[in-house]
């Protein structure tokens, strides 16, 4: 079994913040394979389907961004999970919006929800990294992730998230590189190669 857990904070007025990202995403992989509802449960909300072969269980935390890791250690303990089967998608300031990094391990680069999951897990889980954007201004970050995406930024939302939920099979199957590569190519096709001009006398 592999453990999914997307971070926000709880509760309607934070449901379309740019820190919810990450339960967005659950959402929108529940949805698009069929997982049945979020129920209650380890400190959060938690749903288990499959994504291909691979059993799933997708944990949204309610202990608040700050306590992160005790809903999601908690997971991993109760079903035997170890760290590095656990896939935590989460906002990233130093991504691009629309942007997207799988990596195993590394430090939490000041986010709180990281933060609290090093703490209770340690450092070896997997990071699925959402580029936010960043407001240009370190005084201004905690506006800028607490506030909601505006309307705009829905021409590149809505695709990232719908490609995020279809292709999180691959990482489910342990495929991170194939999963970044086909999100990639989701959001942007290759152009499509113009016509061959026909040779001279090809149609005589």
């Amino acid at each position: 079994m592999k453990l999914f857990v997307g971070l926000g904070n709880p509760g309607p007025e934070h449901a379309r913040n740019r820190h919810n990202i990450g339960f967005m995403v659950l959402d929108a992989l529940a949805r698009r394979h069929e997982f049945p509802p979020f129920r209650p449960k380890y400190r959060g909300l938690a749903a288990e389907g499959r994504l291909g072969r691979t059993r799933v269980l997708a944990l949204k935390p309610l202990t608040y961004m700050n306590d992160s890791g005790l809903a999601v250690a908690e997971a991993a303990r109760f079903h035997k999970i170890p760290a590095d089967s656990v896939y935590v998608f989460h906002d990233e300031l130093d991504l691009a919006a629309g942007k997207m990094r799988v990596k195993l391990g590394g430090g939490s680069a000041g986010h709180n929800g990281l933060r609290s999951i090093d703490a209770h897990l340690g450092h070896e889980y997997w990071r699925v990294r959402l580029g936010i954007g960043h407001p240009g201004d370190k005084a201004r970050v905690m506006g800028w992730v607490l506030r909601d995406f505006p309307k705009a930024d829905a021409e590149w939302l809505e695709p990232f998230i719908a490609a995020l939920a279809d292709r999180a099979a691959l990482l489910a199957e342990g495929r991170e590189p194939d999963f970044m590569s086909k999100v990639a190519l989701d959001l942007h096709p290759p152009a499509a190669k113009p016509p061959r001009p026909p040779r001279a006398n090809e149609n005589e």
